[in-house]
Order: structure tokens, then C-alpha cells, then sequence
């Protein structure tokens, strides 16, 4: 629970603060960023709600907050509102988990809610609300894992839904050993016919991505947006295996044709097929300039 001792001196005056626990993770700022901002190293509220909307999307960025951070002067009465919000929908039948995990560093997780059977992109927090607002939407039939870090709470899901994991055998550990489907090599395995699983080497030796619809990609921790540079871009300095790799594997995945980037860290990006080829190519460019 956040704390009003350890409220943040960077937050304006008023019921929303974010507390000194905070591990800048990113959250609360790119799902509210009208209502949290960066304030040397940390977030920090800016602007306090004014309506109903900006209302929901900080109570929303309060329950996502891997670290329970976010904080609220007066008991909140619109908590299970925002509670039953979630899963938010990004697009069609994709969905963002919100309840972020602290053990993640509060990578985001999605639903894809599919009639063959649905399908969670890394693992939330095993949250309660969450649980049963799944059930609501048809339960988890995989639960797809792009690499190690974003294991979070798999176990726990894998024993209330009895879903199937996925995860590269390169990528597992003590606590994922149990994992069903362990894939293994570095070409495209399709899951189904609407879902392909991209192995992209460079961030983790066993890194993959998840292709659905041929529209919609996952990126974990491979590629994401970036606000600073204006592009597509790969963590050049959270690149824990290859960097050489990770080039290549980019210039891979240039030749799929997608219109959503979704990752577990950093920022999506939505654009027509044409304008995200441009933009794997600016990123291929920035990346090759990098080193």
C-alpha cells in the first residue's frame, strides 16, 4: 500500500500521489499519462483527475502498479468500477491485463480471447478481480511466455485454469521447469493457425514473439516504441545475451507484416502496414548505428 508519509514532493496538491516505493517502471505514465509524469527517476502525479474518464484510467493505473505506489488521500469508493474494467480492450479481441507484477519489473501482459481457447501473453499478477474477470471472458487455454523475466506468477495460473505454458527451452529455470510446451531451435513454430511463435535471440538466448492474426505482435522484451527517439526501438542497454543477435533477429522479423506492436516493457505503436515497415527499418538503421 502506498504510503502519505512517503509521498513524493514532485506530486501537485490533491487526492492521487505516487510514493518514494516507486521503481519507475513506466506504468502509471504511459496508461495515464495525462495524470503521471517522470520526476527524477520516479513517477509523480502532475495533474490531478478532472472528470470521469481521467478518474477511471488513474484508478486503473493504481491497481497496475507492480508496487502499489500509487496512492489516494480518501478511501477510494469507485474501486471495484476500476477493478471490473479490467482487462482493458486494446483491439478486437486483445486485451491488457493491467495488475502488473513487481517480479516482472511491471511488464504488461495481454488476453487474446480466442473461441479455440484463450490465449495470456506473460503473466500478470495473480490478482483476484483479475482471475474471476478471466473466467468471465472464457478462462486460459495457453499462457505464452516471450522469456524468462516475465514469468511472474505462471505457476498460480497454470494451476487455476490448467492452462498449457509456453516457453523456450533456453529460457528456463528452476521455477519454470514444469512448463508444458518447451520449444526449442530458431525458426517459427505455428500454435494454431492464427498464432505464431517468432524465436528472436538477442535480449535472452531464448526470447521469442507471438504473431496473432497476422496483425497483432508481442514483443516482451524485444522491441517496443520510443517517445524519446520518436521510433521503434530494441533495449540496447537491457540486452542480456547479444546484441549482435538481436540485430539479426530484427531483420527477421522486418519481412512479417503486422499493424500492432505490444510489449512488456516500453511503449505499443499502432500504424498501417506500410508506415510499420518504415518503422522496422528506421529501427533496423538506429540499431546498426548503435553497435
Amino acid at each position: 500500500m502506498a504510503q502519505l508519509s512517503q509521498r513524493r514532493p514532485q506530486n501537485v496538491s490533491g487526492d492521487f500521489y505516487v510514493d518514494r516505493s516507486c521503481i519507475d517502471c513506466d506504468t502509471c505514465r504511459w496508461m495515464a499519462p495525462e495524470v503521471f509524469y517522470e520526476a527524477g527517476d520516479q513517477s509523480a502525479v502532475h495533474h490531478q483527475p478532472v472528470n470521469d474518464d481521467e478518474r477511471l484510467r488513474a484508478m486503473q493505473a493504481l491497481l497496475a502498479c507492480p508496487t502499489a505506489s500509487i496512492g489516494t488521500v480518501e478511501k477510494p469508493t469507485d474501486i471495484k468500477q476500476a477493478q471490473a474494467s479490467f482487462p482493458i480492450l486494446v483491439e478486437g479481441p486483445v486485451y491488457h491485463c493491467g495488475y502488473h507484477a513487481e517480479s516482472s519489473f511491471g511488464a504488461a501482459s495481454y488476453l487474446i480471447q480466442r473461441p479455440e481457447g484463450n490465449v495470456l501473453v506473460d503473466s500478470p499478477r495473480f490478482a483476484p478481480p483479475l482471475v474471476k474477470r478471466l473466467e468471465q471472458l472464457g478462462g486460459v487455454r495457453y499462457l505464452y511466455l516471450t522469456h524468462r523475466d516475465d514469468v511472474a506468477d505462471h505457476q498460480k495460473f497454470h494451476d487455476h485454469f490448467g492452462c498449457d505454458r509456453i516457453l523456450h527451452k533456453d529460457e528456463i529455470s528452476r521455477g519454470t521447469q514444469s512448463v508444458e510446451i518447451q520449444l526449442s531451435g530458431t525458426e517459427p513454430t505455428p500454435l494454431t493457425d492464427d498464432l505464431l511463435i517468432i524465436p528472436v535471440p538477442g535480449h535472452t538466448k531464448g526470447h521469442t514473439v507471438l504473431l496473432y492474426d497476422n496483425k497483432f505482435l508481442f514483443t516482451g522484451d524485444h522491441l517496443a516504441w520510443s517517445n524519446e527517439l520518436n521510433h521503434l526501438y530494441a533495449f540496447r542497454r537491457a540486452c542480456w545475451y547479444s546484441w549482435t543477435e538481436l540485430v539479426q533477429s530484427m531483420e527477421k522479423l522486418a519481412n512479417y507484416s503486422f499493424e500492432w506492436v505490444l510489449p512488456g516493457h516500453g511503449r505499443r505503436y499502432h500504424s498501417d502496414r506500410k508506415t510499420m515497415h518504415q518503422q522496422m527499418q528506421q529501427c533496423l538503421q538506429w540499431m546498426k548505428d548503435e553497435g
